[in-house]
């Protein structure tokens, strides 16, 4: 019997190709492209906004006005100058993958519904484990949605293991540096603002050691409780790593629970320089890392790693009646029990066949390719008269800021300029560059994490930057 949704299977083909031989030019024109779409809500709601259409029509009459209204007024986050955020390089294997995963709608959340989609997610685990010397036997790990789930679902562990039911003397400590997942994870959790401790960073942005000492042993003069540190291995702003040995001294002395958010800046681990920089995550109790930012995946995928596996299973497993018959034995893993998340698509997929078809060292060539290449634009503004370093390259993150040698410009113009410059290169819409602010100052920042991106994609920005800059000294 023909459902409601069949089509036939010349029909299903034929579109299924038009599809994929779209994502393939898309890929192979990709540099060709602008990075950057900008609209207005206005704008945006005269192309699509109507009421849900009652007919049907033409899939490939939908799919065209897809093409022609969506993909164009969407960035190219896997464009080589996308330099701004924490660019998605993505690669096409994954990106195919995902497809796969959809197109078949495997159900990752229990064994027996999927044995094979669970243990290509505890086998991809047991690699990410072995990346950061955890222990591969009684740790564990899930695929999340991203960070910022997995930060959530690390805090929630940490929360039940070191808090139990009354956590209302409870204090939580990170840097000035941290995601701002972190504090949206705490909020969510029900921490009040006063059990939050935000600790200055130095002039090198990592957390003060000594500051953060000072704040604990106030706190427990106070009665109050220190559970939990949140260190960072990658900062979003300056990919700058906390002192993670220091840190986890602290936590051991005190009895805290150490998370280490390596969203960003975990991935470095499959570099020589990256791995230098890391030292001491493997000291961690939880660790988060993202695959769709610097392991080359589509979004969205996250990930969360534990020393020890029952401390997921202990906070969030359930036992309802209706999913009594699909438990499994103790080896058969139900992903369901590791978070908070029951249907889950089948993540591991694009990460399991991206590595097993590229091989692990194309990955650490690209990792080692994007780190290089950021040390080697901080020694070209460096030699110029016209840029100044604000944060030098770490771990592919670079800061910097229009300031010509000569300009006599105060602090104010420097971050107007800067500001403008940033304005006027997203306008041309050739590359996708943003400013931060760093020790109050605009800074022009870039995240070079794209293995297409080329030194020659990097000149070709900061020589527009400069043009615009010039213009604007000008114009004053």
């Amino acid at each position: 019997m023909k459902g409601h949704f069949d089509l036939s299977l010349e029909e299903m083909k034929s579109y299924g190709y038009k599809i994929v031989d779209l994502i393939a030019e898309h890929w192979a024109a990709m540099e060709n492209k602008n990075p950057v779409a900008s609209a207005t809500r206005k704008e945006m709601d005269t192309i699509f906004l109507q009421e849900a259409p009652e007919e049907p029509t033409s899939a490939n009459e939908v799919l065209d006005f897809v093409m022609k209204n969506v993909i164009p007024n969407s960035n190219v986050t896997s464009h080589p100058k996308f330099y701004s955020f924490v660019p998605g390089p993505s690669n096409f294997i994954s990106t195919m993958t995902d497809s796969l995963a959809t197109g078949f709608n495997i159900f990752s959340g229990g064994w027996i519904v999927s044995p094979a989609a669970a243990e290509l997610e505890i086998v991809t685990m047991n690699w990410l484990l072995k990346m950061y010397n955890f222990p591969v036997k009684q740790g564990g790990g899930i695929f999340t949605s991203g960070g910022s789930m997995a930060n959530l679902t690390a805090l929630v562990t940490a929360r039940r293991i070191k808090c139990g039911d009354d956590f209302s003397k409870a204090v939580i400590y990170l840097s000035d540096q941290a995601h701002s997942s972190n504090i949206k994870a705490i909020r969510v959790l029900g921490f009040r603002k006063e059990q939050i401790r935000i600790i200055p960073t130095d002039f090198e942005f990592k957390i003060g050691i000594n500051k953060l000492k000072n704040a604990i042993a106030k706190d427990k003069l106070e009665g109050l409780q220190p559970f939990c540190f949140i260190a960072s291995a990658g900062t979003t702003n300056t990919g700058t790593v906390d002192p993670l040995h220091d840190i986890a001294d602290i936590c051991e002395d005190e009895n805290m629970w150490f998370h280490i958010d390596g969203a960003y800046g975990g991935a470095a681990i499959l570099s020589k320089k990256g791995a230098r920089a890391l030292r001491g995550i493997d000291r961690a109790d939880s660790l988060t890392v993202d695959p769709h930012k610097w392991f080359y995946q589509p979004y969205e995928i996250g990930c969360l790693l534990v020393k020890d596996a029952s401390w997921l299973s202990n906070t969030f497993s359930e036992k309802p009646e209706y999913l009594r018959d699909i438990e499994g034995n103790e080896s058969e893993i139900n992903f369901y029990d590791y978070g908070i998340q029951l249907t889950r698509r089948f993540r591991a997929l694009k990460f399991y066949m991206s590595i097993k078809t590229y091989g692990l060292k194309t990955f650490k060539e690209a990792v080692t390719y994007n780190i290089q290449l950021t040390e080697d634009v901080e020694q070209h503004l460096r030699k110029s008269r016209e840029w100044e370093v604000v944060s030098p390259a770490t771990l592919a993150v670079i800061n910097f800021r229009y300031n010509p040698i000569g300009g006599n410009l105060s602090e104010k113009e420097i971050d107007a300029i800067n500001q403008q410059i940033s304005e006027r290169v997203m306008q041309s819409k050739k590359a996708v560059l943003v400013t931060t602010i760093l020790n109050k100052q605009v800074v022009l920042r870039m995240c070079l994490i794209n293995p297409k991106t080329s030194m020659n994609d990097v000149l070709e920005t900061l020589h527009q930057c400069e043009t615009y800059g010039q213009e604007i000294l000008k114009s004053k």
